[in-house]
């Protein structure tokens, strides 16, 4: 079996077509392009017709192949810098960040055949904030585990569970987020041209349920929430 994704991507070709391809009342631009040197740039820009907001990122990004480095640089339009230096492969299948910003942030990730770890760790004068998760993998089988701790109050804020099914174009996903909020999902690859997708979720102790039904066909998507 191949690395299993991680768990935030866990789903994630389900939530796509809920999510992309809906471009009314927003117009996106996105550019690329490399220098002699090896360095990538990326530019990107939005613009909603109906508010008139508009904003922007460029990125800059640099690899020295040999030692597994890649050196980032970010900046958007609400006057967000940030530089992250990455080390891949030294050790197999282990990535490390260094995201250097004011407040900071360390981040380390391990990924083979069967199993995808993670742990990021987002410093903070008055505690930092710890966040973990892991995925298994095998036989198109996937559980996944995701939690943050905050040290500042000792306690746990985030522990979900996930659970899913792939094998080909057929998905099958199903998570609980803190024992309260449960969701489930089915995406299916009908051809090239037409993939489908069903999402459920619910809160305990509450009668709010959403449910959705999404086509997406060479990029016309057509969906429907229910709530």
């Amino acid at each position: 079996m191949a690395v299993p994704p991680s768990y935030c991507d866990l789903g994630k070709s389900a939530r796509d077509v809920f999510n992309k391809g809906y471009g009314f009342g927003m117009v996106k631009l996105e550019l690329k392009t490399k220098s002699s040197s090896g360095v990538e740039f990326t530019a990107t820009g939005s613009s909603n017709t109906d508010t008139g907001k508009a904003s922007g990122s460029l990125e800059t990004k640099y690899k020295i192949k040999d030692c597994g480095l890649t050196f980032t640089q970010k900046w958007n339009t609400d006057n967000t810098l940030g530089t992250e230096v990455s080390v891949e492969d030294q050790v197999r299948g282990r990535r490390y960040y260094e995201n250097v910003s004011k407040s900071g942030k360390l981040k380390t990730s391990y990924k083979r055949e069967y199993v995808n770890l993670g742990c990021n760790i987002d410093i903070d004068l008055s505690g930092p904030t710890i966040y973990g998760w892991a995925v298994l993998g095998y036989e198109g089988w996937l559980a996944g585990y995701q939690m943050a701790f905050d040290t500042a109050k000792s306690k746990l804020s985030q522990n979900n569970f996930a659970l899913g099914y792939k094998a080909g174009d057929f998905q099958l996903h199903t998570n609980v987020n803190d024992g309260t909020e449960f969701g489930g999902s089915i995406y299916q690859k009908v051809n090239n041209k037409v993939e489908t997708s069903v999402n459920l979720a619910w809160t305990a102790g509450s009668n709010n349920t959403r449910f959705g039904i999404a086509m997406a066909n060479c990029g016309f998507c057509c969906g429907s929430n229910l709530n």
